[in-house]
């Protein structure tokens, strides 16, 4: 028989051992959340050349150059005059600058970009503005099909 003993973090109750027996083993650690590696609040300004390894969040102002072996994010609040270099960008603010995602680029409503855009996969939320020229998927292969007056295609 069981009885059941306050409250545990994740709102549930924990059971109390039965008498005569061993005590709970402690529950298993949850694996941590993926965090951030570094943060720029807004109300923070920084200049100069950013480079990190993990996923950084900025809701700040920056202006220079960022390179990222991860994702990334730029907060609603968020202001970059930069160029970006990254795995995955995230954009729910404002960036001036070209942006190099080699994998994903993501706009959000929010989101304001003023440079040539290149991704892999880019995904625009409706209402976000993108002023600049957009590359996807790497260089094309040459050879490949070109458009001609009257809307048909030939071998170029």
């Amino acid at each position: 028989m069981a009885f059941l003993r306050g409250r545990v973090e994740d709102g549930g109750v924990e059971p109390m051992p039965q008498v005569g027996t061993t005590p709970l083993s402690p529950p298993e650690p949850k694996p941590a959340p993926k965090s951030l590696s570094a943060f720029i609040d807004q109300g923070s300004e920084f200049e100069g050349k950013l480079t990190f390894k993990d996923t950084v969040r900025i809701d700040g102002s920056f202006r220079g150059e960022i390179t990222s072996q991860n994702t990334l994010i730029v907060g609603e609040t968020g202001e970059i005059m930069a160029t970006v270099r990254s795995r995955n960008v995230v954009i729910s603010g404002t960036v001036t600058g070209d942006v190099f995602a080699s994998e994903r680029l993501v706009l959000h409503k929010t989101a304001r970009v003023e440079g040539d855009v290149e991704a892999g996969t880019l995904a625009i939320e409706e209402g976000a503005i993108l002023n600049g020229r957009v590359a996807m998927g790497g260089s094309r292969p040459s050879g490949g099909l070109s458009a001609l007056a009257g809307g048909r295609a030939s071998e170029g």
